[in-house]
């Protein structure tokens, strides 16, 4: 593991063992912001900054970085009241990517946040499968129900438990292809 990722990681761990997660702003830009900076804090000097660039990803290209702020508050906007919309507000925040990096390490965590506080449930990452997860992230922004069907079969209400919440946090670095390195502490 990279040394940004694993200080970034324990950064994540931070977020939630201090209680600092409780003050993030909850299904906003500026809650992303919040996560990305407490992520990526000395770590990258545009940590919790919208990107200015434009970026691509596999042949993808990402939100237009001169629309970015216009596209954000369209995104804010979209309702919060069932799963299928908060999966669909989800797919549009990670099509308009808004930093340089990060972008899913902290939009797994505004996304959990979401649906704690609008269904009282979060998804056990840990058994989400990296490839489907990436696949279907990937054909997401032309129809969802995979990305849905997925995420849907591994929701939890155990919203507070410290191990999910732990073990989801390594299923995200995972997912961007890190992984923690086993320590004998």
């Amino acid at each position: 593991m990279k040394n940004v990722d694993k200080l970034s990681l324990e950064n994540a761990y931070q977020l939630f063992d201090t209680g600092d997660i409780n003050k993030i702003e909850i299904g906003t830009t500026k809650g992303l912001q919040q996560i990305h900076k407490y992520l990526f804090n000395n770590l990258y000097d545009f940590a919790g900054e919208i990107r200015i660039h434009n970026i691509s990803k596999g042949g993808f290209r990402f939100a237009t970085a001169l629309y970015l702020n216009e596209i954000l508050a369209k995104i804010e906007l979209m309702p919060e009241n069932t799963f299928e919309e908060i999966i669909s507000k989800y797919v549009e925040m990670n099509i308009a990517h808004p930093f340089m990096e990060g972008n899913g390490r902290t939009m797994r965590i505004w996304l959990d946040l979401i649906l704690k506080k609008q269904l009282q449930k979060v998804i056990n990452w840990q058994f989400v499968d990296k490839t489907l997860y990436l696949q279907s992230m990937e054909r997401s922004p032309i129809n969802d129900l995979e990305l849905r069907t997925l995420l849907f079969s591994n929701l939890t209400e155990d919203v507070n438990n410290r191990e999910i919440i732990f073990k989801g946090i390594e299923q995200s670095y995972y997912y961007e292809g890190y992984e923690k390195e086993n320590d004998n502490e």
